[in-house]
């Protein structure tokens, strides 16, 4: 049974993933900048005050987190298994260099390292956004922690990169036996039909740090 401080504790974790106190993880939400203050979680009567399934399901979307995500947050078992990922920027992981056949890092120098507490997926790593092809989900500077190892389902935030070096980071629309869809998250880009035979590693973004 879920309790009213593991719900709470799960959003304040989710808020500090996103580097946002909890009151800007309200406002990024479009809620009132008080809903997830510390007040708003106990009445004046003492009765415990839970978050409504409403606010939870807008910080999922405002964030791009999924509901398995927030739920991995709840659960008490969870343990950290390093504090630092690899980095490397969108452009950079183009190249083959650094990866291997399967989407994980092999290292090198175009890599750097970033500190993010309570990972739990060895093979995760980070990518930073340049340009402004993922606005305004995503902006120029923002951090995509990526998993090759996550299983992919419609709608989640992907990033690909296909065997001439281009690195996609899209949603997926579609998956058939030998073809992804794939939806732009800025619709001054085109969505694009991509040949699985064309894609070196896809990775589900896992979290953002903006």
């Amino acid at each position: 049974m879920l309790s009213h401080e593991q719900i709470w504790t799960a959003i304040d974790r989710l808020a500090e993933r996103y580097g946002f106190s909890a009151s800007g993880l309200a406002r990024h939400a479009g809620l009132d900048a008080t809903s997830f203050n510390r007040s708003k979680r106990v009445g004046a009567d003492g009765r415990k005050r839970w978050p409504s399934t409403e606010s939870v399901s807008k910080v999922l979307a405002a964030t791009g987190a999924q509901l398995d995500d927030f739920l991995r947050l709840i659960e008490p078992g969870e343990r950290v298994r390093r504090a630092t990922v690899p980095l490397v920027g969108m452009t950079r992981a183009g190249s083959g260099r650094v990866f291997s056949d399967d989407g994980v890092p092999v290292g090198g120098p175009g890599w750097e390292e970033i500190d993010f507490p309570d990972l739990t997926d060895e093979r995760a790593f980070a990518v930073e956004v340049q340009g402004d092809s993922m606005e305004p989900l995503y902006r120029d500077g923002d951090v995509l922690i990526v998993s090759p190892s996550a299983d992919l389902r419609k709608g989640d935030r992907i990033v690909v990169r296909l065997g001439n070096g281009e690195v996609l980071a899209k949603e997926l629309k579609r998956r058939t036996a030998r073809t992804i869809e794939l939806a732009s998250l800025n619709p001054a880009h085109p969505d694009r039909v991509v040949n699985l035979g064309e894609v070196a590693w896809m990775a589900r973004v896992m979290w953002v740090r903006q």
